[in-house]
């Protein structure tokens, strides 16, 4: 195992590190399935963001791939972490909830309370939903929620969303095959038929050990607000991983991430020129308690205006959050524009062909 050993770094090549660590520099990942397991988990509340979050680490992927993977069940989609619905390798769903239920079940109590959603409620539905996907079918959420009226069960007022949402925390239903841009649900155990079993300390080790590899460099403190894990917990995992990573001195804070990566200080960190169109609510953003090292502080209202919770999907140069973009337009009118976040400091001409050449790779996606 490699050794930990201080490196002060520089703020400037923080944001590039990062961007190696999630395979949005260099070679990228070798498919759609092993980004997503390289990654451990990728927030996926917007299903159209999460399919190109996938597609921009996996050169040559093209949207119908990300889509096989969830049509197949190479790779799943619930909410391990947070209330959050992610992406993840069907192995690893089981045992990140048995680390993470409980404590998010707590945290709902009281919206349970004033829903009147009771044990008893949640054991019915159980019965009701596992009943509807009997023999492999898979039922979508409006027929579950036809279901559970009919079974006794209110389903108005987000009352329905909370007892399917308690379903796939308990293991019983886990998103399924695509119905057009939505998932039917299907049930865990025929869908998912092979999960790994980790006991909680060494599953807490295991989350921590694979999120520094593939977010770092990363604090604990961001490992505890993505993954929801105490903070205490996953100090006391620190020293079963540490072994394994390496620790980096930025502004008086420690942060870890692979050796791999920080083998890249040695020659200088590439990427000084590299432009990125990432989609909303990628990891490169949202994977972090504090993203102030690759978002200023000044900027970050404006990619979710209002903090409204909708992340725009962000520009990132040379590892930098520069500004926002969209897709405007459809069919052959249809254009990718930036918007950096200073209109009066446009994109230089090396930068807007950088963009170019992002916004060309999305179009690429979306039509293969």
């Amino acid at each position: 195992m490699a050794a930990a050993v201080k490196i002060r770094v520089p703020p400037r090549v923080m944001g590039r590190l990062r961007l190696a660590s999630q395979g949005l520099l260099g070679p990228g990942f070798d498919g759609v399935p092993e980004a997503v397991r390289a990654m451990t988990a990728m927030q996926a509340q917007d299903l159209q963001a999460a399919l190109w979050a996938v597609g921009v680490r996996v050169p040559g992927a093209g949207l119908g791939d990300v889509r096989r993977a969830l049509q197949d069940g190479s790779v799943v989609r619930s909410w391990p972490m947070r209330g959050t619905l992610h992406l993840l390798a069907p192995e690893d769903l089981r045992w990140i909830l048995n680390i993470t239920t409980a404590r998010m079940i707590q945290g709902t109590a009281g919206r349970h309370r004033q829903l009147e959603i009771t044990g008893r409620d949640v054991e019915a539905c159980r019965e009701t939903a596992l009943g509807l996907v009997d023999g492999g079918r898979a039922a979508t959420r409006e027929e579950l929620f036809a279901a559970f009226e009919a079974a006794g069960q209110a389903t108005k007022a987000q009352r329905g969303v909370h007892l399917l949402w308690m379903l796939c925390q308990g293991a019983s239903l886990v998103h399924g095959p695509l119905n057009g841009n939505q998932q039917k649900f299907v049930a865990f155990d025929r869908w998912i038929t092979s999960s790994r079993e980790l006991g909680r300390e060494e599953g807490i080790a295991e989350l921590l050990l694979r999120y520094l590899r593939s977010h770092g460099p990363a604090t604990l403190r961001d490992f505890a607000w993505w993954s929801s894990i105490p903070l205490t917990e996953v100090r006391r995992a620190l020293p079963a991983v540490s072994g394994e990573l390496v620790e980096l001195d930025h502004d008086g804070t420690q942060y870890w991430l692979s050796p791999e990566v920080a083998a890249l200080l040695d020659d200088g960190v590439p990427g000084q020129r590299t432009v990125l169109a990432l989609p909303g609510f990628d990891e490169f953003v949202l994977g972090y308690t504090d993203r102030s090292i690759v978002l200023p502080p000044e900027h970050a209202q404006k990619i979710v205006p209002g903090g409204n919770g909708v992340f725009k999907k962000t520009i990132v140069a040379g590892g930098e959050v520069t500004g926002t973009w969209a897709r405007q337009g459809s069919g052959r009118t249809a254009a990718v524009v930036p918007v950096p976040f200073d209109d009066t400091k446009p994109l230089g001409p090396a930068s807007l062909a950088g963009f170019r050449r992002a916004a060309e790779r999305y179009e690429r996606f979306l039509a293969s």
